[in-house]
């Protein structure tokens, strides 16, 4: 069963996980944060372990010694689960042939990153023309046998084959058996 994302959380432990997992983070011993922080590494066990009940005054500190604002210990951001079933997905089709991309995943703000599923025909092949400076695509054959890459050195992946190439030069896809199912992820470096 997978947790309520929004059911309240106790929040000493909130704190202990948080202040664990960025101590660890940073690469700090109990005794080096305590240190930092000025405060005695019994405390700071005490709130490692769940036990302790910190003031304000206490969290600035630790946050001050990680380097990160006070929320983060407090209530740290929570991990997003998505689930995108086969057959959903925002469908883009080629003239081509007989090529589908569905975009599974588009990159969140500040992140220049798309993951596609892509189903393939046995026919032609779609070439694209170059994407902006810097794209590189990334392709892991699931089904199939394709032709891959750029146009002017493609590669014949199978299954479990993977292959990393410059989208910003012109490149292809072309299916060599049918029903060709890959999943490709742009991004931009």
């Amino acid at each position: 069963m997978l947790p309520d994302d929004d059911a309240p959380l106790d929040p000493k432990a909130v704190l202990a996980a948080a202040l664990r997992s960025e101590r660890e983070r940073g690469g700090l011993s109990l005794s080096e944060l305590a240190k930092q922080a000025g405060l005695a590494k019994s405390t700071l066990s005490q709130l490692e372990s769940g036990s302790g009940n910190p003031n304000v005054e206490t969290l600035w500190a630790l946050a001050a010694a990680l380097d990160l604002p006070v929320s983060r210990l407090v209530d740290p951001p929570r991990p997003k689960i998505e689930v995108v079933r086969n057959g959903e997905g925002t469908p883009l089709l080629s003239e081509q042939g007989d090529y589908a991309a569905f975009l599974m995943s588009a990159g969140p703000a500040g992140v220049v990153r798309d993951l596609y599923r892509l189903n393939v025909g046995i026919g032609p092949g779609r070439i694209s023309e170059p994407h902006a400076v810097g794209v590189v695509e990334h392709v892991i054959i699931g089904t199939g046998r394709a032709l891959v890459g750029p146009t002017s050195n493609p590669v014949e992946l199978g299954p479990g084959d993977y292959m990393g190439y410059p989208g910003d030069v012109e490149h292809m896809f072309q299916a060599l058996t049918p029903g060709v199912l890959a999943t490709l992820i742009s991004e931009s470096r």
